[in-house]
């Protein structure tokens, strides 16, 4: 073993499941506080510094700051990685660059009626995101900083469906099963007289105004939901729009962190792998748009989802039009310019935290894990870029 990867070994050994949740709504209230009260996994930040300015992290080679939005980053790529190896599992290509799965036949035809080279995408878009936050937690080693940790909340289901890695039931850190997705990016990206930065309480019309209300699956939760071609069509719809749902969070995230680097090869690694995000994005927009409209009622929760026809003449629906139209930029005396949006820094990890935590990626999760990814967002949103 390297030094790297001591280094990356878990950094607390004691650390149990907790018997209970932690409410959703009851977390989202304490995002709203300063200094949250912190459970066991603040232990694994115990190496990491307490300032964010301008200050030296203790022993390392980069400022506590600019440490502080990495590990934030690589705590994101974390996540991401955990659900697309998931949705890798079951619908894309299993080789040695993302091991593990067996495929569901039923699962990834339904994900091809939206794309035929959804199988491809979806295995390119898992091996990104586990080289970010191996690169990302290795560079913070590196420089003697301590990296993002997860590990010890890896405890949740996932699914048993065909295809599935056995090894990995039971030790997820993400819920694909009980998704409420916000689809205004779709609109957001659309509108020629907004920007959220200069418009924050605009409303953005929803794509799938239904995905915004209750909890659906974007995965088979077992073999049972594959048997209702109309219901698996859905599950599968659902998938084709959590992609570019969860991409332009981090097409937004990585320039607006960006901002607050102090280190000149920090702001290299953000402005690098922040454009790989954006590709994502638009890649995934482009497939939503080919999701086959339908209306489907899930057999376990009664839940209905109604997915319409977007090929649509109405230019803030409308599929075809995937590049981001030129809006408002900085001030409103200015030309329209066409741009990604949202990239106001005030907030923007708590902001992305919170938007994870709305979007029921985390229901089942510890109150440690939210504690956990509490402090590593106020400690990014902390850093300040240096003189």
């Amino acid at each position: 073993m390297n030094n790297v990867e001591r280094r990356l070994q878990p950094q607390v050994t004691n650390l149990s499941p907790p018997p209970r949740t932690l409410p959703r709504r009851s977390f989202l209230r304490r995002m709203g506080l300063g200094a949250v009260a912190l459970a066991p996994g603040a232990a694994l930040l115990s190496s990491a510094s307490k300032t964010f300015g301008d200050e030296e992290e203790s022993q390392t080679g980069i400022r506590a700051g600019d440490a502080a939005l990495l590990r934030f980053a690589a705590a994101a790529e974390i996540l991401e990685a955990d659900f697309w190896i998931q949705y890798n599992e079951l619908g894309g290509v299993q080789d040695s660059e993302v091991p593990g799965g067996s495929g569901n036949p039923d699962y990834t035809e339904a994900l091809e009626i939206i794309e035929d080279e959804m199988r491809d995408y979806i295995h390119d878009n898992t091996d990104d995101e586990i080289t970010h936050h191996r690169f990302l937690n290795a560079y913070l080693v590196s420089k003697g900083a301590a990296p993002a940790n997860l590990n010890p909340f890896r405890t949740l289901m996932g699914s048993t469906a065909t295809g599935v890695n056995p090894n990995r039931v039971g030790k997820r850190l993400t819920n694909l099963t009980q998704l409420t997705l916000d689809t205004s990016w779709w609109t957001r990206y659309r509108d020629d007289a907004h920007n959220p930065d200069l418009d924050p309480n605009h409303v953005f019309p929803q794509a799938v105004p239904s995905l915004h209300t209750g909890q659906h699956t974007a995965i088979p939760r077992t073999d049972a939901d594959t048997s209702n071609p109309n219901f698996l069509q859905a599950i599968a719809n659902t998938a084709a729009f959590h992609f570019p749902t969860i991409e332009q969070g981090g097409n937004s995230l990585y320039p607006s962190m960006a901002q607050r680097a102090t280190n000149v090869e920090v702001l290299r690694i953000l402005i690098s792998i922040g454009p790989t995000e954006t590709m994502h994005f638009q890649t995934w927009s482009d497939v939503a748009g080919n999701a086959p409209p339908l209306s489907a009622v899930d057999p376990v929760t009664g839940v209905r989802v109604t997915f319409p026809d977007l090929e649509v003449e109405n230019e803030l629906f409308d599929k075809a039009l995937i590049m981001p139209e030129p809006c408002p930029f900085l001030s409103r005396n200015l030309p329209p310019c066409s741009i990604i949006r949202p990239t106001k820094t005030q907030g923007v990890a708590m902001g992305a935290l919170k938007f994870l935590t709305d979007m029921g990626l985390f229901i089942g999760q510890s109150p440690a894990f939210f504690s956990y990814m509490t402090q590593l967002a106020q400690q990014a949103d902390a850093a300040r870029r240096g003189v």
